[in-house]
Formats: C-alpha cells, structure tokens, sequence
C-alpha cells in the first residue's frame, strides 16, 4: 500500500520533545518540594481560604475616568500589619500581619485574605480600607468565612475526589488499552498533572498564588483531556496495525501522529479561546481557574503529540 509521506516526522524531534518535558517535570519537582519546605506554606502547593479556613474580603475601587492611582500589594500589607481591630473580651485583637493581599485589575479590584473575623472585626476592616485604598464601591463589597473544620473537610473532599478520579481513568485505560499503551497513556497524564502542579507551585512562592476547590476541578478536567486527547493517536496507531503492518513502528507512530495532529491542534485551540476570554475578562474569582486548565490543556496537547507516541517505540518490544 502507498502510504503518504508524513509532513511532519514527529520521531526526528522525540530526543529534544524529552528534554524540554524532563526539564519541566525537574523544575515542578523542585517547585513542589520548596513549597512543602517554605516554613510559611509548608505544603506541595498554597492553600487557599478554602482549605485553610479565614476570612476573604474583596473589595472595588471606586476610580475616576483616569483610573486609579497606583497602589501596590506591599504597601497594603504593612498598612494592615499597623492595624488594631476590635477584640472580644478577654481575647486579643487578630493579627494583620501575616495578611494575604492581591491587587488585581489595574488595581481596580483588591482581595484580601486574614485569619477568621467576627462580623463586627470585618466591618471595621473594611472601614480602615476606605482610608488605607478608598474611595471603595459600597455595592461591591464581598466578605466570605470559612471556618477551619469547614476548610479541612473541603480539602478532605477534593483530595478524595481527585484520587477517585484518578482510578476511575487509571480502571478504564488498564480496561480499553494492555501493556505499554495503557502505561503511556497514564504516564502522560501524570506529566500533565505534575506541570500544571508544579507551574503553581512556583506561583505561589513567587506571586502568593493559592490553591481551591477550584483547582481541583481544573486537575480533573486537565486528566481527562490528556487521556482523551493521547487516546486519539493511540486509536489511529492501532488502526494501522494491518495497513502499515510492514513499516517499523516509528514510521507507524510518525504517520498516526500526522494525521491526528491538525485535528489535536484545532480542538486545543478552540479549548483555549474561551479561557482565554475567562483570563482576560472573567473577573478575579475565575482567573486562575482558567490559568491552570489553560496551563494544563496545552501541556496536555504537547504530552499527546510528543511524549507519548514518541516513547512507544522505544518501550514497545515489537511492531504493535
């Protein structure tokens, strides 16, 4: 049979597609183990309000029509760490020291995360901000608690879902796939999982970038689109078995990833636009949701062009 010449021989690149995946799966790997040995987060990844339990405010600047005037994270945060709230009696006033502030929109929008507040502790708070970055728009003030029993539960149930999720995968590819091509599949979705980790990981000692439910979420959608999308080329390589039976099986794996990959591309494109959109005008509460699918979709679709079929010749011990 004629077989077209493939226009792009993914099998030439494999050596350079195994560096840049090694050195980034490296650096999360050290990203991941700073984090845990940072004695001010003392875990894999920062959490979030949601795991550790607080109070989050988040605050608007009223602006005039030329914008608002500079104001940055540091200088809120020694502004807080001179502040002395109301305290109940016989208890002492919360520490605003160690306060987790975030400036986003052009400075537009301000998000403050504290240790628990009682409702009169946040009001006032919320008055010394009108001093400290007001004017503020009354109307879009948000204060949210979470208690640290809720926070721990929360956190229970993500890491809960995500392992179920990861079995439930791990079950159905072991089921469709045998040997190495289950093995790859599920080692492409490790390197996905580990990147899009390991990228915030290093946000968060860099910028203070949290980790939430959210973000669980985002890992669970970024599983499944690396299996779905490693699956797809996997099929085409399988469905060559008789009509490429007499090439090796790098010829194999270059043809299926050809034709495969303008269909790979478009779909992550098309994935990626309206996270896009999320990134650039979907507010503060959705903005690193979208960061980490977007971070994860597109490691996901360089995995599944890449690294996956690039190995299977090399760990496969005969033509499949």
């Amino acid at each position: 049979m004629n077989v077209p010449e493939p226009r792009f021989r993914i099998s030439r690149h494999r050596r350079t597609a195994w560096l840049g995946s090694g050195l980034a799966a490296v650096f999360s790997v050290i990203g991941l183990l700073v984090s845990w040995l940072n004695p001010g987060i003392h875990a894999p990844l920062k959490p979030g309000l949601d795991f550790t339990g607080g109070t989050q405010i988040q605050l608007e600047r009223s602006c005039a029509a030329g914008g608002c005037s500079a104001i940055s994270a540091p200088e809120i945060q020694r502004a807080l760490a001179s502040l002395t709230l109301p305290a109940e009696p016989g208890e002492s006033s919360p520490n605003l020291g160690n306060a987790s502030v975030q400036v986003l929109d052009q400075g537009q929008s301000l998000v403050l995360r504290v240790q628990d507040l009682n409702p009169g502790q946040a009001s006032a708070l919320v008055q010394e901000m009108q001093a400290i970055a007001g004017p503020l728009n009354p109307e879009s003030i948000s204060v949210d608690t979470i208690g640290p029993t809720l926070g721990q539960q929360l956190l229970k149930g993500s890491v809960v879902s995500l392992v179920v999720s990861f079995i439930g995968i791990a079950a159905f590819i072991t089921f469709r796939y045998d040997g190495v091509f289950a093995f790859l599949a599920l080692f492409a979705l490790g390197h996905d999982v580990l990147i899009t980790c390991g990228a915030f990981a290093w946000l968060g000692l860099i910028a203070g970038v949290e980790v939430d439910s959210l973000f669980a979420v985002s890992l669970i959608t970024v599983a499944g689109y690396s299996v779905t999308d490693t699956v797809v080329v996997f099929d085409r390589i399988r469905e060559q078995r008789t009509t490429l039976a007499d090439l090796p099986l790098t010829e194999q794996v270059d043809v299926a990833v050809d034709a495969t990959l303008t269909r790979s591309l478009y779909t992550s494109f098309t994935t990626l636009l309206p996270l896009l959109g999320l990134i650039f005008f979907g507010g503060a509460s959705l903005f690193w949701f979208a960061v980490a699918l977007t971070i994860g979709i597109a490691v996901g679709s360089w995995s599944s062009i890449g690294v996956a079929p690039t190995l299977l010749p090399v760990l496969a011990k005969s033509k499949v």
